[in-house]
């Protein structure tokens, strides 16, 4: 287990979590947090250009550029993000509001519409999209997500479910009895088993073919095609309590899907990142940037190995407004303050890594996630 500690009294931290919220007050001003002993990182090389089999979408939930630079400082320099070849620019904005809710961004990269704030896997006027899970499904792929927090959240919901509000998480749970997703890993289980209808969710999951588990334990030793693996009630915890458990799921995830001889799409969510900038937490920030750092050089290493996968590492919209103040990559310190406990409005990066990277260079809005992606798996929308 890699030691961290803090130097400055980070720990009373009042639980203020914007939802997407501006204007809310930051907790502290100056914050400071030095990770005491890195973590390496090796050198992958890309594959050479050649077919595109599967794609993985790793969204860092609130990961602007800052917190990847918070990251950066504090792992003493390096991170496996820069391991990737292309980076380019996403505009995050919804259709109604220029500062995004993780429902509106994630629903533009999963469908390709700009959506309202806190809509899910609908267009503007509540209608059903086809999203990437979707149509990838369609056209004989396996599909796969695996998150940190429930299921139910914004980000997934915008992949498998379709709702005017972000907030029905009890109906949200009713759209994966039909959103047809092979491999789902995450948090939310009271969502399923615990609901006011009194419907055991879980009970029909299992009879539409899933193995249903209640244990990351238990997930990483299945070897089934369709899995629904709700591992806690609520979120996974936040790091580095949580261990490696994202981590290794992210990847056994991977290996299940691999079997598809077609190809497969992932969404992978470093989904805490944004609760900790929502508390204005700068250690709990740097954590969780680093957890998911970790689990993109194990996605980098997988994808090296297989030699037909794109990587694409982004974020659905910037959390907290953070500004780094000082640091030292000598020693990993890093001081910074947040400008708001909920969303900025800034273009959050795009890295991408494997056949088909240089696609993702420049300057776009984020619906052209879902363009590229789309294209380059050569998906064909089918009703």
């Amino acid at each position: 287990m890699i030691k961290r500690v803090l130097v400055a009294a980070v720990s009373l931290y009042l639980p203020v979590f914007g939802l997407g919220q501006t204007g809310q007050q930051p907790i502290r001003d100056n914050l400071q947090y030095t990770l005491q002993v890195p973590y390496p990182v090796e050198k992958i090389p890309a594959p050479k250009k050649g077919k595109i089999k599967n794609v993985i979408l790793l969204i860092g939930d609130g990961m602007g550029l800052t917190q990847v630079s918070a990251g950066w400082v504090a792992n003493r320099g390096q991170l496996y993000l820069e391991q990737c070849t292309h980076t380019g620019m996403s505009k995050t904005t919804a259709a109604n509001k220029l500062i995004t809710d993780s429902g509106a961004g994630a629903t533009a990269m999963a469908s390709g519409q700009k959506t309202i704030y806190h809509a899910v896997g609908v267009d503007t006027a509540g209608t059903d999209l086809h999203t990437l899970t979707d149509i990838a499904k369609r056209n004989g792929l396996a599909t796969g997500i695996a998150v940190a927090c429930s299921i139910t959240d914004a980000t997934p919901a915008s992949f498998a479910a379709n709702n005017i509000d972000r907030e029905e998480e009890e109906e949200i749970a009713t759209d994966f009895l039909n959103s047809n997703v092979d491999v789902l890993f995450g948090g939310g289980r009271r969502y399923f088993n615990n609901r006011k209808d009194q419907r055991d969710l879980l009970q029909e999951m299992n009879a539409k073919g899933y193995q249903v588990i209640n244990s990351t334990a238990e997930f990483l030793s299945t070897r089934q095609a369709k899995v629904l693996a709700l591992v806690e009630d609520g979120q996974l915890d936040t790091a580095p309590k949580r261990g490696t458990a994202f981590q290794k799921a992210a990847i056994h995830t991977l290996d299940l899907l691999k079997t598809n001889r077609t190809g497969f799409f992932a969404l992978l969510e470093g989904s805490r990142i944004d609760d900790m900038g929502h508390m204005n937490n700068l250690p709990g920030v740097v954590e969780e940037v680093l957890d998911f750092d970790q689990t993109i050089g194990k996605v980098l290493q997988w994808a090296a190995k297989e030699g037909q996968t794109l990587v694409i590492i982004t974020a659905d919209h910037e959390t907290g407004g953070l500004t780094l103040l000082d640091g030292d990559k000598g020693t990993g310190y890093v001081s910074g303050k947040f400008s708001t406990g909920g969303h900025s409005g800034v273009m959050v990066p795009v890295y991408a890594w494997g056949p088909g990277a240089e696609h993702f260079t420049g300057i776009y809005e984020n619906t052209e996630l879902f363009r590229k992606i789309q294209s380059l798996l050569r998906l064909r929308q089918r009703n």
